[in-house]
């Protein structure tokens, strides 16, 4: 494909990449003490106002939970401790208030999960399997396919109208938790949910934005591979990765051949991938985001490297369009239709699963340029900033947990030795959670 526009990316060499490792995490931990000065105990910090915020009439500590493992596998021990102290003496389930099971489980059970894989902490198992048991309600539809929201209290479920990514995503940490806890009701369920939304999909795999889980009749037939999808797709292929699901593989085959067919789109000699009716196959728009941005990585991890880099390097695109990717793009123009940057994981997470498929040191390289723009327009005196606009690079009052389970995560292992992380042993939840098979003791 033609990189003509594209300016050269300086190599990293081994020493600099040492060092850009270290000054991530010296970054993480610059966050993590804005977290703990500022808001202890609660969800998350709003870095520029510093006062906490939490999701909720009660904090799930969801901060903690996500950043436990990256603060573990970073060697940060004294940060991770303390949030292992506070999550295993304070975060409790048992709370008479209605919450989205799709955050809860891939940030609060995946996270659990990881975080006792690599502490063997058995009072973080405990939690998880509390968590599972209160989420159970949301399967109760005719078709299987969950409800969005349950009271962890009582087990009464809401939300009828769900998307893929909200009733595919829950494999992995379901499943886990079955193979952990010796369960195989958290496993079926989840299972089930997958295969009901893949049964709906078109004759070529794929799958519409909104869907009634009482009639699993589609409310929206938009299909493209952003937010409300897209860890539909990248769960379908893991659950064959984590667990050997041969079902799984079989429709991951099905639905990707159909996602490149129908939403794959050359311009300019770049590949991107748009919207299309799910029914039809006709292109609905022209756009592609920081949420699309995942891809790169799940086609390397499904072995379609040739298709990964070329669209990794379309995403290096969107980056420079304002020296930091945009929330959304119209890739025909070249526009920007929604400017804000929440300091999403996803191009960097592309750039690791590259970097580790093919040794090129472009991937790192990559990875620099986005950490200097992230640090350069993103760091506060108590943490990191969203951005409202990144053409302006006004700062938002936000810093979402994912920050700390993804963002740092990838960038550390993007720039670390391979050690830091044995890749081929796990697979990680769509929030950057690492699981592991054999499930360990």
């Amino acid at each position: 494909m033609s990189q003509a526009a594209t300016p050269a990316l300086r190599p990293v060499s081994t020493t600099e990449s040492a060092a850009l490792a270290q000054r991530v995490k010296d970054e993480m931990r610059h966050a993590w003490q804005g977290y703990k000065q500022y808001a202890w105990g609660h969800d998350a910090l709003s870095p520029l106002s510093k006062k906490p915020r939490d999701w909720y009439a009660h904090s799930l500590l969801m901060t903690p939970v996500d950043a436990l493992d990256t603060l573990v596998i970073m060697g940060l021990k004294t940060e991770a401790d303390e949030a292992r102290e506070l999550i295993a003496t304070q975060l409790s389930f048992d709370q008479d208030m209605e919450v989205q099971n799709f955050e809860i489980t891939i940030r609060l059970l995946g996270g659990l999960i990881s975080a006792y894989q690599l502490t063997g902490d058995d009072r973080l198992l405990a939690k998880a399997d509390d968590l599972g048991r209160r989420l159970l309600p949301v399967f109760e539809s005719p078709t299987g396919l969950p409800y969005t929201h349950v009271n962890l209290r009582t087990g009464k479920v809401s939300g009828k109208v769900s998307n893929p990514a909200e009733t595919g995503t829950l494999v992995l940490e379901f499943g886990m938790l079955s193979k952990l806890t010796g369960k195989p009701v958290y496993f079926d369920k989840a299972k089930r949910a997958l295969v009901e939304t893949y049964q709906r999909a078109s004759k070529d795999g794929l799958v519409g934005s909104a869907i009634d889980v009482e009639t699993g009749k589609w409310v929206n037939t938009d299909a493209h591979i952003g937010g409300g999808i897209d860890s539909y797709y990248e769960y379908l292929y893991k659950c064959y990765r984590l667990f050997g699901d041969a079902e799984c593989k079989a429709m991951w085959d099905h639905s990707i051949a159909g996602v490149n067919k129908s939403l794959a789109d050359k311009r300019d000699g770049a590949l991107w991938y748009g919207h299309a009716d799910m029914n039809t196959g006709r292109r609905t728009a022209t756009q592609y985001g920081a949420l699309d941005a995942f891809m790169p990585a799940l086609l390397a991890l499904g072995g379609d490297v040739p298709r990964a880099t070329a669209l990794q390097e379309s995403g290096l695109r969107m980056w420079r369009v304002a020296g930091v990717e945009p929330e959304a793009l119209d890739y025909a123009r070249m526009k920007i239709t929604s400017p804000g940057y929440a300091l999403r994981p996803e191009i960097i997470e592309s750039a690791y699963y590259l970097n580790h498929y093919t040794g090129d040191a472009r991937y790192r390289a990559m990875g620099r340029e986005f950490f200097e723009a992230f640090v350069r327009y993103c760091r506060t005196d108590a943490g990191y900033a969203a951005l409202k606009d990144v053409r302006t690079k006004v700062q938002e009052d936000s810093m979402e947990s994912f920050v700390f389970a993804e963002t740092f995560k990838y960038f550390y292992l993007l720039f670390a030795p391979k050690e830091a992380l044995d890749f081929d042993a796990v697979t990680f939840n769509t929030e950057a959670h690492p699981l592991r098979l054999p499930a360990a003791h």
